[in-house]
C-alpha cells in the first residue's frame, strides 16, 4: 500500500509544469483544449502625461473578454474619461469577436459606474476587503 505525505511548501517549476499539463489534459478530456490569451488595451494621455488605461484579456475562443484594468487618475475622474475608455475597450472586444465582457470591482469603487454602462452583477462577495466592502463581478452581453 502507498504512503501519502502532505508537505507544506511551494511547488517546484517542474511540479508546476506537471500540474499545468494535467489541467490541460483534463480540459481536453471534456472537449476544452488549452487556450492562449491575448491582451488588448488603451492608454489615456493628457499630452505626454499618462492618466489612465483600459485593458483586458481574451482567449483564443474569443467568446468572453475579461476587463482586467480600468483606471483614471483621481484628478481626472468625473470627466467621462473612464466611460470613454471602457467604450473603446468594448468596441475593440466586439471587433475581435467577443460576445460579452466581464470584470471585478470593489464595492466602494465602481459598481454604479458599470451599471450605468449596461453591466449586470453576476456575483457579490460580501466583506471581501478588510474594510468590509464587497468584491463585485459584473458583465455585459454585446448581442
Amino acid at each position: 500500500m502507498s504512503s501519502f505525505e502532505f508537505i507544506e511548501r511551494e511547488m517546484t517549476d517542474e511540479e508546476f509544469a506537471q500540474e499545468c499539463a494535467g489541467f490541460d489534459q483534463h480540459g481536453r478530456d471534456f472537449g476544452n483544449p488549452p487556450t492562449v490569451t491575448k491582451r488588448y488595451g488603451f492608454v489615456v494621455m493628457d499630452g505626454k502625461k499618462f492618466i489612465g488605461c483600459a485593458s483586458g484579456l481574451v482567449n483564443d475562443s474569443y467568446h468572453w473578454f475579461y476587463l482586467t484594468d480600468l483606471f483614471i487618475e483621481k484628478e481626472y475622474r468625473g470627466l467621462g474619461l473612464g466611460a470613454q475608455a471602457l467604450q473603446k475597450m468594448e468596441l475593440r472586444a466586439q471587433e475581435i469577436g467577443a460576445k460579452a465582457i466581464w470584470t471585478w470591482t470593489a464595492g466602494y469603487e465602481a459598481p454604479g459606474f458599470y451599471k450605468k454602462q449596461g453591466y449586470s452583477v453576476f456575483a457579490e462577495m460580501e466583506k471581501w476587503y478588510v474594510s468590509g466592502h464587497a468584491r463585485v463581478g459584473l458583465w455585459k452581453r454585446f448581442d
